[in-house]
């Protein structure tokens, strides 16, 4: 049968969807088959897609009871299924969410040593199986208890069920860490400098009239206890009292220990100085300890109960074939699989020292967890087929970037045998090698095989060789967008007059360009043994654009990220796995742009977070019906009281929860979506009102303000980084990690002075089609030819074609990698033939 060919009810009938720049868009996607998006950036791929699930969710949850829910801006879509979304962001940001929580892999392990755990018999000492002893329940006070009775000695003992293996549970945790395996210290050293006053600026944190603030409450409150000091004073020179005063404030036991005749003040007029040190701690439990911005002044620190171990003394002593659990836990993936295999198997002696051909099979345990390893063994397998056998179990999820996130769910998906969905994935294969791309592939055709629809947006030419149909959007970005403007199969495309994909991965390829030979130094980093990094030596030239590769998991942020950046960061602890770096000092500036690169508010959008739109305030606060209606600067921001819509905050959105469902965002009905005042609104500049601006492009913008110096520059910024197709007014929320990065970058070079700038970026051009890659590099080389040095992470073969310099690590991931296998230019990486990268890269060329 003919994959593309489809009668109307084998196809979802979409009909006039005119959502965001989406232009009357009429389309039929056949069913059951796998389908890409694509397009350039902005073109409207997301958004067409965003429609189809939300319907899709409007019309399950109006078919189970829920009504009045908006239906998008499409007449209508017929034949929709049940939909799936799995996205990049990772919305679970508890520190205890690990890789092997969110897989239920370690649930997997709980139960295993549940069952065939061995440990020490408290009564007679003898070593005991939980397999070969007798388990019994009883109820006391209404409560389950489970025994086991010693198969040496018969006595009766508690009985370690899955929960003793927790470290999220009372029965599980370490006792002195809370199954967390660290602790955090801080670092007084790093927010107070002792050579100073706290008038002078001893305290980091404390700026401009807050810092005002802070000293006349210290100096109050040194007065009430009788220890006044000087202003000019450098805290280094403070007596024992005063110290106590400045780290931990008036009502702090430590000061009720020197003064216990004295009571704390009792008002904040009257001296009640809170402390430099307890006000970190209190904001860093505000922030439930996910909180960037005062990571410099704190030390995680490994429990030195549990050595990071997490589990309290009996659980973490409890051994399976010779393997206590929290040993499992660090190993990568794929050595866990290898040790599973082993264990299964019967081949216990190579899983750790076991008696040699004892089959599972055979002994009393072996039954009961044979159903546990085999779903370990099929989760583990998965994982590793979409490229992320280098990734441990207890690796924290908030750590992961988006596209390892994504992929973790989309093996999750794998667990289910449900057909007749619909799955909507937004590029899966971010963060990929190309070497890996085959396994995601795999997995897709794997889905739509259950008799599943799914639809993916996705830049990556292997993946639209492998989709059954692609629909092309454009022809351009944002207003130049919102049209399918060609569909069908990849060679359908490259035939097609209209379609700027087809168009592109038809071209000859462009003549080389002459390599930069740098500026004679180089940055050297020797020695560096952090994570898998195997005593890494390397010297990477300076003055030139780098691209820093190879497969998942190879080693590449550890040494950019974990190393170099680290070492450029001064508030950053010191560490002896970095090894030596020199030649930082060449540089005026360090700036590290990674995926996580900005943070992420509803309230925070693409125009403030570049400082446009308090341009855009003032413009509108200065013109004259402004002025004649009372109206400033400040009645044009959504984010205070004033001008903005009350009942919802200036968001134009009021968000409603559906308990098991995905929350949906209304539109505000007293705003209907404009975000401030009538009054505001009713203020114009060139006919558009302050909302109808936020909505537009940064293209279209940049025309707009022409004339504003200020403003032009930062829009022409944005359009230089690959932006323009954005809104004003997106919020951060919705932007992707290589869309962040991208911002960040335009924020960095609108606000620096310095000449000689080192940047490390992770996978920049994440989101980006390839027409946009090759104006990216533009950039990139501008940056560099005015003296900047440039590093980036990526796996784009686009880039590591056009860069003056690669360095490959491998040539596995995880514990097979941490190795330099190539330094030098691309052209002899291409010839050395050697390793997959090199692979990929004749492939591309």
């Amino acid at each position: 049968m003919n994959r593309n060919r489809h009668t109307p009810n084998d196809a979802i009938q979409i009909r006039g969807a005119r959502e965001g720049q989406l232009k009357s868009v009429d389309l039929d996607i056949p069913r059951e088959r796998l389908v890409v998006f694509t397009g350039l950036s902005g073109s409207g791929k997301s958004t067409l897609v965003e429609t189809i699930f939300r319907e899709s969710q409007r019309q399950y949850l109006e078919a189970v009871g829920y009504q009045g829910i908006r239906k998008p801006n499409v007449d209508r879509i017929r034949f929709l299924s049940s939909a799936i979304r799995i996205t990049q962001s990772e919305s679970n940001r508890n520190p205890r969410s690990t890789v092997g929580t969110k897989t239920n892999i370690y649930t997997d392990l709980r139960m295993l040593y549940e069952k065939l755990g061995e440990r020490d018999c408290p009564h007679c000492g003898e070593r005991i199986s939980a397999a070969d002893c007798r388990e019994t329940t009883t109820v006391i006070d209404g409560e389950f208890r489970v025994y086991m009775d010693c198969s040496r000695c018969g006595q009766r003992m508690d009985k370690l069920t899955r929960s003793h293996f927790s470290a999220n549970t009372r029965e599980g945790a370490c006792p002195d860490c809370q199954g967390l395996g660290s602790r955090l210290s801080l670092v007084p050293e790093r927010c107070i400098d002792a050579s100073r006053s706290p008038q002078g600026g001893a305290v980091d944190y404390w700026a401009q009239a807050y810092q005002d603030y802070q000293v006349d409450l210290l100096h109050k409150a040194l007065a009430h206890y009788g220890v006044p000091a000087d202003r000019e004073t450098p805290v280094g020179e403070y007596g024992e009292a005063q110290t106590a005063l400045l780290h931990w404030g008036a009502d702090s036991a430590q000061v009720k220990a020197l003064f216990p005749q004295i009571q704390p003040p009792k008002s904040v007029s009257a001296g009640r100085f809170e402390g430099v040190l307890t006000t970190l701690w209190r904001r860093l439990s505000e922030k439930e300890g996910d909180a960037k911005g005062l990571n410099r002044y704190f030390d995680s620190v490994r429990c030195a109960s549990c050595a990071g171990e997490r589990l309290n003394p009996l659980s973490r002593s409890v051994t399976v074939a010779g393997r206590r659990l929290p040993e499992l836990s660090v190993m990568s993936l794929e050595e866990l699989g290898q040790w599973l295999a082993a264990l299964q198997g019967g081949e216990s002696d190579r899983a750790s020292g076991g008696k040699p051909g004892e089959d599972l099979g055979s002994n009393s345990g072996g039954q009961s967890v044979r159903i546990y390893l085999e779903d370990l063994r099929t989760k583990i397998s998965r994982l590793e087929r979409i490229g992320l056998g280098y990734l441990s179990i207890d690796r924290q999820m908030i750590t992961l970037s988006g596209g390892e996130s994504q992929r973790i769910k989309l093996a999750a998906a794998l667990d289910s045998d449900l057909t007749g969905m619909m799955y909507l994935l937004d590029e899966p294969t971010i963060g990929l090698h190309p070497r890996d791309t085959e396994g995601v592939i795999a997995v897709l055709q794997r889905l739509r095989d259950l008799g599943n629809s799914v639809l993916v947006i996705e830049h990556d030419p292997e993946v639209m060789r492998a989709a059954d149909h692609i629909v092309d959007l454009g022809p351009g970005s944002g207003r130049h967008g919102g049209r399918v403007v060609a569909q069908g199969t990849l060679a359908e495309l490259m035939r097609s007059e209209a379609s700027v994909t087809g168009a592109y991965l038809k071209r000859e390829q462009p003549p080389l360009r002459r390599l930069r030979q740098g500026d004679g130094a180089s940055i050297g980093i020797a020695s560096a043994s952090l994570h898998n990094l195997q005593e890494v030596n390397v010297r990477i030239p300076t003055g030139c654009l780098v691209a820093v590769t190879g497969v998942s998991g190879s080693g590449k942020s550890s040494l950019i990220f974990g190393v170099l950046a680290a070492a450029a960061d001064p508030g950053s602890a010191p560490d002896r796995r970095r090894g030596q770096i020199t030649g930082l000092e060449a540089f005026d500036r360090v700036v590290t742009i990674r995926q996580s690169a900005i943070t992420r508010m509803k309230r925070s959008n693409v125009a403030t977070y570049s400082e446009a739109y308090g341009e855009i305030r003032k413009l509108y606060g200065s013109l004259e019906e402004a002025r004649a209606r009372g109206l400033s600067a400040k009645s044009f921001s959504f984010n205070t009281p004033g001008g903005r819509c009350e009942n919802c905050e200036g968001l134009g959105t009021v968000t409603s929860s559906m308990l098991f469902f995905e929350n949906i965002e209304e539109i505000c009905h007293v705003c209907g979506g404009r975000q401030f005042s009538e009054d505001v609104l009713a203020v114009t500049y060139l006919g558009r009102s302050i909302h109808e601006t936020l909505r537009l492009p940064i293209e279209e913008a940049a025309t707009v303000f022409e004339r504003l110096p200020k403003l032009r520059r930062i829009l022409h910024l944005l359009n230089e980084v690959g932006l323009g197709y954005l809104e004003l007014g997106q919020t951060l929320t919705t932007l992707s990690g290589g869309e962040a990065q991208r911002l960040k970058l335009a924020s960095e070079l609108l606000g620096s002075k310095a000449k000689r700038l080192l940047y490390l970026m992770d996978e920049p051009t994440t989101g980006l089609h390839p027409a946009d890659v090759d104006h990216f590099l533009k950039l990139l080389h501008a940056m560099v030819d005015s003296g900047s040095t440039v590093i980036i992470v990526e796996h784009n073969m686009q880039v590591v074609a056009d860069a003056d310099w690669v360095v490959d690590l491998g040539p596995e991931g995880g514990v097979r990698g941490g190795q330099v296998g190539f330094s030098g230019t691309p052209a002899d990486l291409l010839s050395s033939e050697n390793g997959a990268t090199a692979e990929h890269l004749g492939r591309h060329s």
